[in-house]
């Protein structure tokens, strides 16, 4: 835990589904052994690489000359930035734009950007000619230590995040952490949040080894690839043992209840980028917890003070235009966790919290106490 990885030492972290097993290489510059990866996985395949405005800018030129340099055929599909983009609209243009690339089964989808990129070309993917393979290519924390892993995709519903979608599995992972690099430091603390959840919600060591190290993660050392990579083990041991969520797979859901809820209040909008709403979100998962006499109060402190350490937001009036009519508002707010894909029969499963290091699944919360829980939260905010 407290021997960071070497810049010169990428790391194969697998994630052990049998036949579906795939690997997640973590490491700067990795991005130039995509080629001769597809190459070998895929001999043959034509591929369609799937970006977003902003990444094309910086790294789909390089992806193409890698690809290139490997004799691997590649077409360009590029969308528009953010959470915009996750929708039924932009499922259609990618999807079309996929078909009209000629993409047969045997080829390959290359999701090359953060969450939503992710998401969107995994989900069109996944659909695509009734299956079709694609390759992660994360260019966000939070994408390379969350959103590609796992096999998680969709697109949003006007009436919630993520509420449309398939799990469909990566063939192969590739996390260049150079490519962080070119993210603004608001991005990138918002991928952190993902990071400090894995410490948060089974591993107090880590969480620990994050609040000592925290500013050489967020200032690019060694101890940046250190961090994703015990991330994606984290997450790669739960995966193999609960990949469609029946059970354990649920914990990393920590702090998204709540977070999705403040995502769709402020309308999936750059008001609040999605680690900030976990980040805020694991806070009030932790005070709850708190209240119910499950965790330590002081716990509950110490979660909020290293996110606040890292900049993150941790409270409500945190988060711009916090006043408006839906975000202010404990009915409105508790109507939109009532959407949450956690929800069985109408009642609500929280992700909570016994301590640091110690999350729980906890079914059937009652709405009550929820509602009067976040009305007093709202009340403090005011």
């Amino acid at each position: 835990m407290t021997a960071p990885l070497n810049h010169s030492a990428p790391i194969n972290v697998e994630v052990a589904l049998g036949d579906r097993a795939y690997d997640i290489v973590i490491g700067r510059n990795v991005l130039g052994t995509l080629g001769e990866r597809i190459a070998k996985l895929r001999p043959g395949a034509r591929t369609a690489i799937v970006t977003d405005r902003t990444v094309a800018q910086h790294w789909l030129a390089k992806t193409e000359a890698v690809l290139d340099a490997a004799g691997v055929a590649h077409q360009r599909i590029v969308v528009g930035e953010g959470e915009s983009s996750k929708t039924y609209a932009g499922l259609a243009e990618v999807s079309e734009a996929l078909i009209a690339a000629k993409i047969e089964r045997n080829d390959l989808v290359i999701a090359l950007g953060g969450g939503v990129v992710g998401d969107l070309a995994g989900f069109a993917a996944s659909i695509l000619r009734r299956g079709v393979d694609f390759v992660q290519v994360p260019t966000s924390l939070l994408a390379q230590v969350d959103s590609s892993v796992g096999g998680k995709t969709g697109i949003n519903s006007p009436q919630g995040k993520n509420l449309l979608g398939a799990f469909h599995q990566p063939v192969l992972v590739i996390a260049d952490t150079a490519v962080l690099d070119t993210l603004s430091p608001r991005q990138f603390r918002a991928g952190y949040a993902e990071v400090a959840k894995y410490g948060a919600l089974g591993d107090e060591a880590f969480f620990a080894w994050l609040e000592a190290n925290h500013a050489e993660i967020v200032g690019g050392g060694p101890a940046r690839e250190h961090a994703i990579a015990t991330s994606c083990r984290a997450k790669a041991a739960i995966v193999a043992r609960d990949e469609r969520e029946n059970g354990e797979r649920a914990l990393l859901n920590l702090g998204h209840t709540f977070g999705h809820a403040l995502e769709a209040a402020t309308g999936f909008s750059d008001r609040l980028f999605h680690g900030e709403g976990v980040a805020i979100g694991m806070v009030l998962a932790a005070r709850f917890s708190a209240e119910r006499g499950m965790m330590p109060e002081a716990d509950a402190i110490r979660l909020q003070r290293h996110l606040a350490d890292v900049g993150l937001p941790t409270r409500l009036q945190d988060i711009a235009g916090f006043a408006q009519e839906g975000l202010a508002d404990a009915d409105a707010l508790l109507a939109l966790m009532a959407q949450d894909k956690k929800v069985k029969r109408g009642r609500l499963t929280f992700i909570l919290m016994e301590g640091i290091g110690h999350a729980v699944i906890a079914n059937d919360v009652e709405p009550a106490p929820v509602r009067d829980f976040l009305a007093r939260q709202l009340a403090r905010a005011s």
